[in-house]
């Protein structure tokens, strides 16, 4: 009675494994067409032929190396930043025995420092080739792999040109009536560069520069500025309003951050399969690194206001909240239903912690501005 039922699943199984060989063929195809002709030519055509898909391996096997490869990523790094260590508003003498030396801007170093995390300790990745090649023409930001670095490194790039453009625009100068600092401002325009910039483009001139050159020159200028608050030669006006207006614009990144978190949570609930939730992600997750760092430095640079309008308990859970966003690293990112229990949605809960830290910057406005 048994043979009848074992020859039925044998032939259901016979039948899926011929379905199976039948994809396989079709996409094995092309490449055992290509095979073929490449066989059938002389060495004139291979050889070039070998070697440019040579060149396509240990290319692609670089890109990999580097994308996937993150150099002294730390979440704690803003704890070298000693915010105690502050001795006297910046651009004053440090003490009054030696009216030569006068204290730098931390929010000025921990800028300069990201740009270095950015383009120096780590490849950066927006504008390398084979990464705005794409896989076979689309763009990496649709698939699932090699985006995850570059998304982090761009929601950093995003809290650096806030930073310059508020430094150069009203930080640096005294009341907006004095001249910008040229340091400052060649910071900004360098910051203001295309993100995806190699050195070869397909328009006049072909020849530029790239964008970790330009971003290399930010470095430069941002040392420049500082060393001109440590010998007493800059400006830097560490007033009310200049932090009420840079924490308007923080918290206006971060709402507009949030609001591209909800976007992609109603565009899909795919879970672990949505190929745009990882860059989503991570773009966030960089947006709140830079500016645990960046909120640090302010803490410092206007530690005389803080003290003055007593918002330093509302930073110190402002703080926490920053700290605790940067723990979450799930190895797959998911973007599923909220009420799923198999595949989380971690778009909504860094949106939470996004939410958290917003309501808190937005309290600590509100006391600057009574």
């Amino acid at each position: 009675m048994l043979d009848p039922v074992i020859e039925f699943f044998e032939r259901i199984f016979n039948a899926i494994g011929r379905g199976i060989g039948v994809v396989i063929s079709f996409l094995l195809w092309p490449f055992v067409a290509v095979a073929r002709w490449y066989r059938g030519r002389n060495w004139l055509i291979r050889v070039p032929i070998l070697i440019v898909l040579l060149l396509l391996i240990a290319g692609y096997g670089q890109f990999i190396w580097v994308a996937e490869r993150w150099v002294n990523w730390n979440p704690d790094y803003p704890e070298r930043y000693d915010v105690s260590a502050s001795s006297g508003s910046v651009g004053e003498p440090v003490n009054a025995t030696d009216p030569s030396v006068c204290v730098p801007s931390q929010i000025v170093e921990v800028t300069r420092d990201l740009i270095d995390f950015n383009v120096n300790q780590n490849s950066w990745i927006p504008s390398h080739p084979l990464s705005k090649a794409g896989l076979f023409g689309v763009d990496w930001k649709n698939t699932p792999f090699m985006d995850n670095k570059a998304a982090f490194q761009l929601g950093i790039n995003t809290v650096i040109r806030r930073t310059t453009i508020e430094l150069a625009d009203r930080l640096g100068r005294v009341r907006g009536t004095s001249q910008i600092n040229q340091n400052l401002q060649d910071a900004k325009q360098a910051m203001s560069y295309n993100e995806d910039a190699w050195w070869l483009t397909f328009s006049p001139p072909f020849i530029q520069p790239s964008t970790p050159e330009r971003h290399r020159t930010a470095i430069d200028a941002l040392d420049g500025f500082n060393n001109e608050l440590v010998a007493c030669a800059g400006q830097f006006d560490a007033r009310t309003d200049n932090l009420l207006q840079f924490l308007d614009r923080i918290t206006g990144d971060i709402g507009s951050t949030s609001d591209i978190l909800r976007s992609r949570m109603e565009a899909s609930d795919l879970g672990w399969f949505d190929p745009r939730a990882d860059d989503r992600f991570w773009f966030t997750y960089g947006q709140l690194y830079a500016y645990y760092g960046i909120l640090v430095a302010t803490e410092a640079d206007f530690s005389e206001v803080f003290t003055d309008r007593r918002i330093g308990n509302v930073w110190s859970v402002a703080r926490e909240q920053l700290r605790a966003s940067l723990d979450m690293t799930p190895f797959i990112i998911s973007n599923g239903n909220e009420s799923s229990w198999i595949m989380p949605s971690h778009l909504a809960t860094m949106g939470f912690y996004l939410l958290r830290v917003r309501s808190n910057l937005v309290e600590m406005r509100d006391i600057l501005d009574r």
